[in-house]
């Protein structure tokens, strides 16, 4: 088994994967504050809610866009299991051909996602994450990363509108009702889904236009379940794992 870590803005994805299994993925709070001891007490924590032996670990890896919480995390890795985690960044084999204006700048998240996507999907793929922010990036049909948007998130843009206004308030990311809504709160849910919905559909065909014919889509991401279902696009793919899977992939490349 490998340990794969995805530290977001917000969230550090925490996975247990190999070749055949997920045994587990958790979420905790991406903290800034928090000691190297405090992490790994929340990674024991999750191995022993699991019933999983962290000896087990053959190895780790993290993908981290908080460069001044790696060296914590590493060393809260190294306290749990006793290995060396790996962190993916520059001189790390990936196997996919980067084309930006400054492939060093590009997410470590990004390029995951889409060494995971274009190894278990057809290409040309399409693939949204969303998370703190809402990113859709393209592969090739030679398997490239040719780039993508960034978007707010839907937590965020929600935030932001309730908190920048005094008479909206802060709401949960409920099932919607009609797009018509008839009060504020349902106006608020209906805007946030069904306009997050819109833009993907959107989004999806320019891409496609540039792309020059249909790709196959995968979303992923602790959001992705709240949106797609309100796509008009009906074949888009969630793939609740596909960053651990990226990083296990990336792990074997790199052993």
């Amino acid at each position: 088994m490998i340990l794969t870590l995805d530290m977001g803005n917000s969230n550090i994805v925490i996975g247990g994967i190999d070749e055949k299994n997920t045994y587990f993925m958790e979420r905790i709070t991406t903290d800034t504050r928090k000691t190297d001891l405090e992490y790994a007490v929340s990674i024991k924590n999750i191995f022993e809610l699991y019933h999983m032996n962290p000896e087990k670990v053959e190895g780790a890896i993290l993908s981290s866009v908080v460069p001044p919480l790696n060296p914590v995390i590493l060393t809260a890795v190294k306290k749990v299991t006793g290995k060396t985690c790996k962190l993916v960044g520059a001189g790390m084999k990936t196997g996919i051909n980067i084309r930006m204006d400054d492939p060093k700048k590009v997410g470590a998240d990004l390029i995951v996602d889409s060494i995971a996507a274009r190894s278990l999907y057809p290409l040309p793929i399409i693939v949204i994450d969303m998370g703190t922010a809402t990113t859709i990036t393209a592969v090739s049909k030679a398997g490239d990363y040719i780039g993508g948007i960034i978007y707010p998130g839907l937590r965020v843009s929600l935030d932001t509108l309730s908190g920048k206004t005094a008479q909206l308030p802060y709401i949960d990311l409920e099932s919607p009702g009609p797009i018509i809504a008839k009060n504020t709160v349902d106006s608020m849910r209906s805007g946030i889904i069904y306009g997050n919905a819109a833009m993907m559909d959107g989004c999806i065909e320019r891409m496609e236009a540039e792309l020059g014919e249909k790709a196959s889509v995968v979303a992923t991401g602790g959001l992705a379940p709240y949106v797609i279902p309100y796509c008009r696009r009906k074949d888009i793919i969630i793939d609740d794992n596909l960053l651990l899977k990226g990083l296990l992939i990336l792990y074997r490349k790199n052993e």
